[in-house]
Formats: C-alpha cells, sequence, structure tokens
C-alpha cells in the first residue's frame, strides 16, 4: 500500500492505510506500506518512508506531500523489490508518492479515492497525462457516494466500488470511561475532536452555539480535542464560553476512546468537504450520541438521521436546538446512542478488510504475475543512474 501523506502525522488517510495493514497483517498477509515520513520518525515495522515530505495546502487544509524525480526513483525500485501481488495507492489524485506509484506500476494496481473535491482547476489541467495512469488502475474503490462524485468529476463515468472507512468498534465500545470527561445532570459534556483553527471542522459555529447552550445549561461543559492554538481561536470569545471550554491538545488513541466513550454528546460541527467522517462512527463506536451537521456525507453515515442527529450546517442555533433536545431527554439520547452502535458494526475493520480483499483477488485474477515497473520508468532511473 501507498500513502501520500507523512506517515509521522495524524491524519484520517494515514489512520486507514495503518489500520488496514495492521489487520490484514494479523490474518497473516504480506504487508509493505510506502509513505513520506521524517528520517527520524518511529515507524511501524511495517512502513517504509520514500523521504521527508513538505507541507502543502491541499484540499482545504494543509497536507505533507513529497514529489519530484528522486522520489519516483524511490518509489520504482522500491515496487521492484517487493515483487507485490496488488499494489493499493491511496488518493491516486494526491501529487505524492501514491500518484508516482501508480505512474510507475504495471500489474493489478487498486486505488483508493477518499476526498471530497470540487473540481480542481490544477488537477484538470495534468488530467490529460493522468488519464493514462488511471486506466491501469484494476479497482477502484471509494470510501463514501461523496468520493465517488468527486471520481466522476474527474473521470467522468469511472467504476469504483464504494467500501467505507473502517473502525475497530470494539476498542471503543471497551474504552475505559474517565470520570472528569464524564459528564452529569447538572454538569454535561460536549467534546469536539479535529484541527482547531481548520475552518471547516467547524468549531467557529460551535463556539458560536455556547452562549445559547450556556444560557439553558450552565454548568456544560465542551472538551476539545486536537492541534492549534486555543488562544487564537477563542480571541473573540465571551468569558464564560472560554470558561466552560476545555482544550485537552493532541490525544492518545486510547484517549481518545475514552473521550467518546465518557461525554454525554460528540457533535460534529464540520462545514463541508468531508468525504466520509470516521470520527461520527467512533463515537458511535464508544457509544456517544452523534449530533452532525447535515453534510451529505454525515447523512450516509448517520443513516439520514437515523443513528444520530443532523442540523443545518453552519447554523450554531439549529445545532444548539439539537443538543439540548438530546440533554433534555435521557431515553432519546440514550435510544440514538444504542441505534449508533448497531450502525457502527458496519463499518467495523471485519467487514470493510472483507470488501477490501474481494476487489485485490478480483484485480489480481484479471492481472495475474507479480507488480513490475513499467519499461518507461526502469529507462528514467537508469538514465539517472540509479538503476
Amino acid at each position: 500500500m501507498v500513502s501520500p501523506y507523512a506517515f509521522d502525522v495524524p491524519g484520517g488517510v494515514q489512520f486507514h492505510v495503518r489500520d488496514l495493514a495492521e489487520h490484514l497483517l494479523s490474518q497473516g498477509h504480506d504487508v509493505r506500506v510506502l509513505a513520506p515520513a521524517d528520517e527520524d520518525a518511529d515507524l511501524p515495522s511495517y512502513v517504509d518512508s520514500a523521504g521527508r515530505a513538505v507541507p502543502v495546502p491541499y484540499n482545504g487544509s494543509v497536507a505533507r506531500l513529497l514529489f519530484g524525480p528522486v522520489t519516483s526513483s524511490r518509489v520504482s525500485r522500491w515496487i521492484e523489490r517487493g515483487r507485490f501481488d496488488v499494489l493499493h495507492v491511496h488518493e491516486p489524485f494526491s501529487p505524492s508518492v501514491s500518484m508516482l506509484a501508480m505512474m510507475a506500476a504495471d500489474g493489478a494496481a487498486v486505488g483508493t479515492f477518499h476526498s471530497s473535491t470540487m473540481r480542481s482547476r490544477a488537477l484538470l489541467t495534468v488530467m490529460p497525462l493522468l488519464e493514462p495512469q488511471l486506466e491501469k488502475l484494476s479497482g477502484r474503490i471509494a470510501v463514501s457516494r461523496e468520493a465517488l462524485r468527486t471520481i466522476h468529476r474527474h473521470e467522468g463515468a469511472a467504476d469504483a466500488v464504494i467500501i467505507p472507512n473502517g473502525v475497530y468498534v470494539d476498542r471503543f465500545a471497551a474504552a475505559e470511561v474517565v470520570q472528569h470527561w464524564r459528564g452529569s445532570d447538572e454538569r454535561p459534556t460536549l467534546a469536539f475532536l479535529g484541527r482547531l483553527e481548520e475552518p471547516r471542522k467547524g468549531l467557529a459555529v460551535l463556539l458560536d452555539a455556547m452562549p445559547r447552550l450556556l444560557d439553558a445549561r450552565p454548568g456544560l461543559r465542551l472538551l476539545v480535542a486536537g492541534p492549534g492554538d486555543p488562544g487564537e481561536v477563542l480571541r473573540h470569545t465571551p468569558a464564560r464560553v472560554r470558561a466552560a471550554t476545555e482544550f485537552l491538545g493532541m490525544v492518545s488513541e486510547r484517549d481518545k476512546a475514552s473521550l467518546l466513550r465518557s461525554v454525554d454528546l460528540y457533535v460534529a460541527p464540520n462545514t463541508g468537504a468531508e468525504s466520509f467522517g470516521i470520527i461520527l462512527v467512533e463515537a458511535m463506536s464508544a457509544g456517544a450520541p452523534v449530533v452532525a451537521s447535515d453534510l451529505p456525507s454525515f447523512s450516509d453515515v448517520l443513516s439520514a438521521g437515523e443513528a444520530g442527529v443532523l442540523f443545518a450546517t453552519g447554523d450554531p442555533a439549529s445545532l444548539a436546538n439539537s443538543v439540548l433536545r438530546l440533554l433534555d431527554s435521557p431515553a432519546e439520547r440514550a435510544a440514538v446512542a444504542g441505534r449508533g452502535a448497531q450502525r457502527a458494526r458496519v463499518f467495523d475493520w471485519s467487514r470493510v478488510s472483507a470488501d477490501v480483499m474481494d476487489v485485490y483477488e478480483t484485480c489480481r485474477a484479471a492481472r495475474p504475475g507479480v507488480v513490475r515497473t513499467t519499461a518507461a520508468s526502469r529507462t528514467k532511473r537508469v538514465l539517472r543512474g540509479r538503476g
């Protein structure tokens, strides 16, 4: 598998690649992962570093990517050494090692498309060059209907199967409850996880809803986990909102599960550019009722509001009303949590990995033999003296 984003920096695609790799390894498969990473990064034994990435604005965020002729040679050598049955590239559109691997490979290749993006002018410019490489993909996976729409925007009617992101559901369901994070009738707790200063994560919408929430529930606490500067986020926030908000910084996977297991509600106020919403599944797995903006991808995960409560995207008043509705009705809150926990089972890695393996086997049947580098790729390496 190839990840385009730095493996030593937390992110949804990196976690997906990590968990899929480890689940397949636990089943006895031989898995290697190639990804950008700093030289001194503490990487899992199955990960090979393609070199140090650089931060690049990409898809409404800042991603750490890696590109260039030296990296291209590195990717080609990795493919040749690996003698893989299947090459699985994640985010083939991204200008990083996944794109380079797709260009270099000849054989059974699978692409997983994670992102939900509008038509990119830069991508449209390079599509004539990229299209022949995309045609080499033996199979395409989209993690959601939104990701599938992205494929269709750029590749027309290209066929793809929808296989969602996976979660180890039982790990979240069995997480330890932390008393400090646990809410009560007088002091209910809400959780938010995400990059603080990334607008599309929607923390500003949630903070704008806090005065209305505190009017109704003066003891309410908001627990915020994720990277960023709290001072910058709270610069124009009323004092009582600042007093009710606790910033946890970056949390470990174990603490994330405990946080979601402990709070009364998980709130996802994201404003756009979300193709899936893995945090919703993690929250549901942990038993936290979910209140989320009504983005199409979130609605799909929550079964159109059956497994969670949806509010109007970007609307603090709608968010506050939805939160208060659940806080005021313990019975409804428990019912939403129960339906969410049941829905989360659909996304367990035991099911998701089986669907991915079906794609591998189909592609392998269509393109038997080991994955090799193309003749053009080998020629370029020889000309550079790297053959």
